[in-house]
């Protein structure tokens, strides 16, 4: 058996991961880390762990580390948009916070493992898609550091949400987790990206629409309420027809708005490659946002950078977001798209 951290959020995949560990004789601890400034949220998430941890008989720790989440996570977040970017928050948090200063937490401590609730698996030293399709959350894994990846463990990769969520409504002390409501994709979104923008930058400065040969065709209400694949909150003079946002310019203020052939692209450059399998030039399937299909490509690296052609044209393609490779259901890498 060995000695487990194991993330808590006080939601119902974290509390069920700490249930199962403990109940196959692990000798665990559980950890909640204090990311934002939402102090309601924390203390009923305390609140919920500590009556977890009381009932499992185990020690849990209160990490405060919303100094290098600032660094690493928020503000970058806030600055992506400001240059035009669509920011993903989350793979920047797992791999500089939740597999970065939680594994470093953890190995202090003297635990042989580190284990989350994600929705993945592990498969000879690689991230693997989980069995829930629906809940797999590989993509947002694709950034971790390599040699973090042997530290980690991730009980509910092979389990459905659904019966993770039965398992929980069968134990009187879990039943509230059974039923509890889904914590929001992005922690320290409320409402929209657009209000938290608001505590820093003046986003509502209204700007010229562009049609894509470089004419002015419309108003917008300011750069940052667009991304990629938007098709409302601008106007565009005497169309009968939707329209796209293709493109932002945070210089000028400016979007570019298109047809929905005018999203279609078959190619396109990454950087800052993080490669868990050391291949210059392949063929693989990859993935450009979360929730998009795996699509067929050839990828040609350069040094740090890569270029992606497509098999197909994909929609959507947003600097800013990730690029995902996947052999079948191995991640095999990743890059940021610019």
């Amino acid at each position: 058996m060995s000695k487990i951290m194991v993330a808590m959020s006080g939601g119902v995949d974290s509390t069920v991961t700490a249930y199962k560990l403990k109940e196959q004789g692990h000798e665990i601890e559980g950890v909640y880390m204090r990311l934002h400034i939402d102090e309601k949220s924390h203390i009923e998430n305390i609140k919920k762990i500590k009556k977890v941890a009381k009932f499992l008989g185990i020690k849990y720790h209160v990490l405060d580390i919303k100094d290098r989440f600032d660094e690493f996570v928020y503000m970058p977040f806030i600055e992506q948009y400001r240059k035009g970017l669509t920011p993903n928050p989350c793979a920047l948090c797992n791999r500089n916070i939740k597999f970065g200063a939680l594994i470093e937490f953890t190995k202090e401590l003297g635990f042989d493992k580190l284990a989350t609730g994600h929705y993945v698996q592990l498969q000879d030293g690689f991230i693997k898609e989980a069995v829930d399709k629906s809940k797999d959350q590989s993509y947002f894994l694709a950034n971790v550091k390599k040699e973090n990846l042997d530290f980690v463990v991730f009980p509910l990769g092979e389990m459905y949400k659904k019966d993770v969520k039965e398992f929980a409504s069968k134990i009187e002390i879990l039943k509230e987790f059974s039923t509890q409501k889904e914590s929001s994709e992005i922690c320290f979104v409320d409402t929209t990206y657009i209000d938290v923008l608001k505590k820093y930058i003046d986003v509502d400065k209204p700007g010229n629409v562009l049609n894509t040969k470089g004419e002015i065709v419309g108003e917008h209400k300011g750069y940052m309420h667009y991304t990629i694949g938007k098709r409302r909150g601008f106007s565009v003079r005497g169309a009968l027809t939707p329209h796209y946002v293709t493109a932002t310019n945070a210089d000028t203020n400016e979007i570019v708005v298109g047809d929905k052939e005018d999203l279609r692209v078959n190619e396109f450059f990454v950087k800052d490659l993080n490669m868990f399998q050391d291949k210059k030039d392949f063929t693989c399937r990859v993935k450009i946002r979360y929730r998009s299909p795996k699509t067929k490509c050839s990828v040609q690296k350069q040094n740090d950078t890569a270029k992606i052609t497509l098999e197909n044209t994909a929609e959507g393609v947003a600097a800013g977001q990730m690029a995902v490779f996947y052999e079948d259901d191995i991640v095999i890498g990743c890059g940021w798209i610019v």
